[in-house]
């Protein structure tokens, strides 16, 4: 064997691992990536997409979504999935709603609404982590003992809220930062802290991980999943607050597009489904992507018909791209 031969198999080797290294950067980083290239590609085809009122009003439409990737990306860490975030929001929303018509006022209806969607992610904890039924049949569950508790107790007929905090809520701002994506981005901070800086946040990874390892390593596995769903819960009466505000009245009807997104925006943000692997930012850069990936198909005319299916492409992309992520 020549001298260059037996160099050969060596520079094929460096040239793969170089590949693997480059599709593993383009997946640590699809979500910014992606929003940047987007970004540029409407402010192109669309003179509108970067003006000022256009930003806001994107920042304020990606704040719902924002609090839900975040309230997913905890349980997701840990390798479940809540497919009833969005269902849970709706009761919330319909618990503010009623609880304002009866004359409870905002900061006590605001209460109420938490707690209303803190039950939802404590029975979704117990069946879980006590009963050990399977997240995606629990959470289903839940999805749908949600739904209907939403349409029962408000008769199926949205509840009108008009209340001088929420319209502060909608239309106050600092600069083009509304309120609501002010109060998204301070949720974002407190998870970020709680998730890498906090003993929970760590044995929210370890669970993820291997639970086997952290129940062996004196951590209970049982609290932290229970802990995951009902935070995942109130975040999910805090977007519900959010929504009604949005909306100015409380719908007993589901979005499921807030469910799906939810998971999307984590996928994208590089949060593997299987779980062990934390990111905060990454979600939330995921839901900005979203937003406007959505708002600017809108500007462009295109059919509502086809914005699901180029945000389901974008979000399969993403997760091919998870195969690449480094371990």
């Amino acid at each position: 064997m020549t001298k260059i031969e037996a160099e050969r198999p060596t520079t094929t080797t460096s040239s793969i691992l170089g590949q693997a290294r480059q599709i593993s950067f383009w997946a640590e980083n699809a979500a910014p990536i992606g929003l940047i290239a987007l970004v540029i590609v409407f402010s192109i085809l669309s003179p509108s997409f970067l003006t000022l009122g256009n930003i806001r009003a994107m920042l304020v439409a990606a704040a719902i979504l924002i609090v839900l990737a975040v309230a997913q990306a905890f349980v997701i860490t840990t390798g479940g999935i809540d497919l009833s975030i969005s269902a849970t929001m709706t009761l919330g929303a319909v618990g503010f709603g009623l609880a304002w018509q009866a004359g409870y006022g905002f900061i006590l209806s605001a209460i109420i609404a938490i707690l209303t969607a803190g039950v939802i992610g404590l029975a979704n904890g117990l069946l879980i982590a006590k009963g050990k039924v399977t997240d995606f049949i629990a959470t289903l569950g839940t999805l749908s003992v949600a739904t209907g508790l939403a349409l029962i107790i408000s008769n199926g007929k949205p509840i009108p809220v008009s209340s001088s905090e929420l319209l502060v809520l909608t239309s106050g701002s600092i600069g083009i930062f509304g309120y609501p994506i002010i109060l998204a981005a301070i949720i974002g901070v407190v998870a970020w802290f709680v998730m890498f800086r906090t003993r929970f946040g760590l044995h929210v990874q370890a669970v993820g991980g291997s639970e086997e390892s952290a129940v062996a390593n004196g951590i209970s596995a049982t609290r932290v999943r229970m802990a995951v769903y009902l935070i995942a819960a109130v975040l999910a009466g805090v977007a519900a607050l959010l929504l009604v505000a949005r909306v100015g009245a409380a719908e007993p009807a589901i979005n499921t597009q807030f469910l799906l997104n939810s998971i999307a925006a984590v996928v994208l943000g590089g949060v593997s489904l299987t779980g062990g692997k934390a990111k905060i930012v990454g979600p939330i850069i995921g839901a900005l992507l979203l937003t406007a990936l959505t708002n600017g198909l809108t500007l462009l005319g295109v059919s509502q018909f086809y914005q699901p299916l180029a945000v389901g492409l974008v979000v399969v992309l993403a997760a091919l791209l998870t195969r690449f992520q480094k371990k």
